[in-house]
């Protein structure tokens, strides 16, 4: 294995560790909802919290990373994230547990702007797509582990002990990563990020705007399959996190496939092209769901399928995020296009829940339908100006 390639595949490591330990929450919203006797949409709060705590802290993240270079961000990002995940276990009361999750979220900031910057300054040449669609593996594996030991642990144990092996497991990769890493070096000044050039980036501008309602999707998804398996499917929590982990392993597969198509499509246009397709398809299958509550195996092939669509296009969409600006922004480019995700993620699981809780799961569906509906639509005018 090439020297490049070596640190595309440690920098994936500390990706999926990172996202094993956001992730987590995601996969104990039906542990947390019985646990603190919540409601649908005070579940969908808890998640906005831990994104808001995410949001709040991408730029001075993304600063951090321009400014002194991406490992030291990564090295206690993954150290904060470990102590934050600690913290989500042993939140004694709601508001407490809302806390935790901020926390959580704020650690977790350093990691696209970071893992980004570490995959565009280690991909071979010709091969970023590739490269970023295996680092983006790293979320979807994560999030996949996270949700088998969560629900898993639940099943045989106090619900707690899941987050504390997670936290060992994030630990632990953070020692190793801090020797074995170099890195790239940043200017050695922590400033303001400059929007200039990236305000007058039309092709940019519209990619974050559609990752407003791709985050919309992916989040609202995220932290209700679970609760949608249990109470629409008639299913234990055991089984939902098993679906959700389905859904991160069709995504990680579809992440490399994506990027590989995208390098031989070549540049902005080739990533744009690809993740349309991807997120057009997430529109149907998101309709699916719409229409009607499927048979559990239908409702298996479903999530499979926007697991390969929505969740398998976000590596191809930092790619084209790349693309578009020049190398010394991209931090803050990332910041920015993360931000918008994460705005969508803020408001779209309590809507969600509360959709839920009037009209049922349907109406929810159909909301995601309709947001990835604007991203798809987005997605093509990018591809024609990029």
């Amino acid at each position: 294995m090439s020297r490049n390639w070596r640190s595309v595949a440690t920098v994936t490591g500390w990706q999926t560790a990172a996202s094993l330990c956001y992730y987590s929450i995601f996969a104990a919203t039906g542990i947390v909802r019985d646990a603190f006797s919540l409601s649908a949409s005070s579940v969908g709060f808890f998640l906005t919290a831990a994104l808001f705590g995410y949001t709040l802290a991408l730029f001075p993240s993304g600063a951090a990373v321009d400014g002194y270079g991406e490992k030291r961000v990564m090295v206690v990002g993954l150290v904060a994230l470990a102590v934050a995940t600690v913290g989500v276990s042993v939140a004694s009361s709601y508001a407490l547990l809302l806390v935790a999750g901020l926390a959580l979220g704020a650690a977790y900031s350093s990691a696209m702007p970071a893992s980004n910057r570490g995959i565009i300054t280690s991909a071979p040449d010709g091969r970023q797509n590739l490269a970023m669609g295996l680092k983006q593996v790293g979320v979807t594996a994560g999030s996949a582990v996270a949700s088998l030991v969560i629900t898993g642990v639940a099943a045989v144990a106090a619900w707690q002990l899941g987050f504390w092996v997670i936290a060992v497991l994030a630990g632990g990769y953070a020692l190793g990563f801090a020797a074995v890493y170099g890195g790239s070096s940043g200017d050695g000044q922590l400033s303001l990020p400059d929007f200039s050039e990236l305000r007058s980036n039309v092709p940019y501008l519209l990619l974050v705007v559609a990752g407003f309602f791709l985050g919309a999707s992916i989040f609202a998804m995220l932290g209700y399959i679970v609760l949608y398996v249990v109470d629409g499917l008639g299913k234990t929590t055991a089984v939902g996190g098993i679906v959700l982990a389905l859904t991160q392993v069709t995504g990680s597969a579809a992440r490399i496939g994506a990027g590989t198509a995208a390098d031989r499509l070549g540049g902005a246009r080739g990533s744009a092209t690809v993740a349309l397709v991807q997120i057009a398809t997430g529109v149907v299958l998101f309709g699916a769901l719409a229409a009607g509550s499927p048979s559990f195996p239908v409702a298996l092939v479903v999530f499979a399928g926007l697991g390969l669509s929505i969740y398998g296009s976000t590596g191809v969409f930092y790619s084209c995020l790349s693309t578009l600006v020049n190398g010394d922004d991209i931090g803050a480019a990332t910041a920015g296009g993360q931000t918008a995700i994460n705005v969508g993620g803020l408001v779209a699981p309590p809507i969600f829940g509360m959709l839920v809780e009037r009209s049922g799961y349907g109406t929810g569906w159909e909301l995601l339908a309709g947001m990835t509906l604007v991203a798809a639509i987005l997605l093509v005018v990018v591809r024609r100006s990029a």
